[in-house]
């Protein structure tokens, strides 16, 4: 079973001033979000890593860079692995979505709603898992671990399709920023290993 390591990307100012970015370009790490990216750097630097994924958001690849680095690896970009696609939602703050009608549809029947201007949460759950489900097939070998970094959102949604939950429970799990969620992934099953983890991690298979 490959071990897919799905890894959120650091703190970003819009993730501090509770703004969504979505696909906005030029939104960095912040300071704090630097920390996240060295830590996961640091903390996955013996692990055996085959390869490593990335969305080509700015906040993705900067979150990948230190493991990279660490590993010698190539960053894979994959266009498919980016954020959600919020149209009219981008750069708005979550306070006042909050205050509105959508907000309660997207909190409690997601797959019942698209973004305006974007996409539905099935139309985003199906992208990204087929991008794993390729990522699996080309690296299937018993002890391949493969590091994937995105997005918070995306994430979940991969998870929840992995463990057979229905969409509309996918905002019950959590994904921080800088965090790790393990997921053992075979032909005929699929096994969630941790969700939600920061480093260390005392879990991960180490190099010998």
């Amino acid at each position: 079973m490959t071990l897919l390591l799905l890894i959120r990307h650091g703190e970003n100012d819009y993730v501090k001033t509770g703004k969504m970015a979505g696909r906005i370009p030029g939104v960095h790490l912040n300071e704090r979000g630097q920390k996240q990216a060295e830590a996961l750097g640091e903390a996955l630097k013996d692990v055996p890593i085959k390869a490593l994924y990335s969305s080509p958001l700015e906040r993705a690849m900067e979150t990948a860079n230190p493991i990279a680095q660490s590993q010698k690896l190539k960053i894979n970009q994959e266009p498919d692995l980016m954020d959600t696609l919020i149209g009219k939602w981008q750069g708005r703050s979550w306070k006042i979505l909050r205050l509105t009608k959508a907000w309660k549809i997207v909190q409690n029947a997601p797959s019942r709603f698209r973004f305006p201007e974007g996409e539905s949460f099935p139309e985003c759950q199906n992208r990204i898992v087929n991008v794993l489900e390729r990522v699996v097939q080309k690296h299937n070998k018993p002890q391949d671990v493969i590091a994937v970094v995105f997005h918070a959102d995306p994430i979940k949604l991969a998870v929840a399709h992995f463990l057979g939950m229905p969409l509309d429970h996918f905002q019950r799990l959590s994904c921080d920023t800088g965090s790790l969620t393990a997921l053992h992934v075979g032909e005929a099953s699929a096994n969630l290993i941790k969700l939600n983890q920061r480093p260390p991690f005392d879990f991960l298979p180490k190099k010998k």
